[in-house]
């Protein structure tokens, strides 16, 4: 989902050549297979946006892959990126890298400050290390590795799969699936109380180019040696019986939305500080609402090729 939307992005910018690599293809957890991929292609720029990730369920049942896949990945590229001489890398990691009881909205200081919320602290982990991995080049060999830490994403080419995606896209499937079988009601996991923040890929890809385009002493401004990550997302959270209700009028769904307050909620608030990336000169654009409606689209347009929809 992020990789395409930094293509689409850089291919309307132009002027670059665009180097990407198919997973079938390039198996990003195998050192020797980043090497070689890295010697025979001309790199100047690298945008990680590779990652294993999941919802609730998918971090619950496989913690072990996520830690290990994430941290592999992130430790080839950025090792090969450095053995390669690129001294240009951009890090996208995740707003879960926070502790679970930190104050509200998580600024870029608060990383490390207690404990992580434990439905997703693999995963958390690994993108913790990816920062850390960033930093400790920098610090050593003057390098200029950056990380943005986004906030919950969705749009299009979204993993959209029963019970391994994230919120948004399992909800557009749920309320889909009861508007087509005429079902008079959805049951959504957790109590609907829980607070999340959301940003379309589309601003994503917009802030990561822009984000590579700032100068050193621009981010040098606004960050420090080892505290160099920054936050990008709305400033702005809904409730999940909220997100439900914009995704129910979406779909065009009309029954009853039921809270199965036996499954989990995670962390009743994750709210981004997103006041250093605002200083820098970048905001978001696309307003929940809308962003909501493009991705149904994207979704039923593509629903033939979605798995678990097919």
């Amino acid at each position: 989902m992020v990789g395409s939307a930094i293509i689409r992005k850089l291919n309307s910018i132009g002027n670059c050549n665009i180097i990407t690599a198919e997973r079938k293809d390039l198996d990003l957890t195998n050192q020797l297979s980043v090497n070689t991929f890295f010697k025979e292609n001309p790199i100047d720029v690298v945008i990680l946006a590779a990652a294993k990730v999941g919802g609730i369920h998918a971090n619950n049942t496989k913690p072990a892959d996520f830690i290990y896949e994430n941290l592999m990945i992130e430790a080839n590229i950025i090792f090969a990126s450095y053995q390669n001489r690129i001294n240009d890398v951009l890090f996208l990691g995740s707003s879960c890298i926070y502790p679970k009881n930190t104050q509200q909205p998580m600024s870029e200081e608060s990383l490390l400050s207690g404990f992580l919320e434990p439905t997703n602290e693999p995963y958390a982990i690994a993108k913790i290390a990816g920062i850390k991995l960033c930093e400790s080049f920098n610090r050593q060999f003057s390098t200029n590795y950056r990380s943005l830490m986004p906030t919950n994403l969705y749009g299009p080419n979204d993993n959209f799969h029963p019970m391994d995606s994230h919120v948004v896209p399992a909800l557009i499937g749920k309320f889909h699936n009861a508007t087509k079988k005429g079902e008079k009601e959805v049951i959504v996991w957790g109590s609907g109380r829980p607070r999340r923040e959301f940003l379309h890929v589309d601003d994503l890809a917009s802030a990561s180019i822009f984000f590579l385009s700032l100068s050193d002493l621009e981010i040098a401004n606004h960050t420090t040696p080892m505290n160099s990550h920054v936050n990008v997302g709305t400033g702005k959270d809904y409730s999940i019986s909220e997100l439900a209700e914009i995704i129910a009028n979406s779909t065009g769904f009309e029954g009853n939305i039921i809270f199965d307050t036996e499954m989990p909620d995670g962390t009743l608030r994750k709210l981004l500080d997103v006041t250093k990336m605002k200083d820098l000169g970048w905001s978001y654009s696309i307003p929940l609402d809308e962003g909501i409606d493009e991705t149904y689209s994207w979704f039923k347009q593509n629903i033939s090729k979605l798995r678990g929809f097919n």
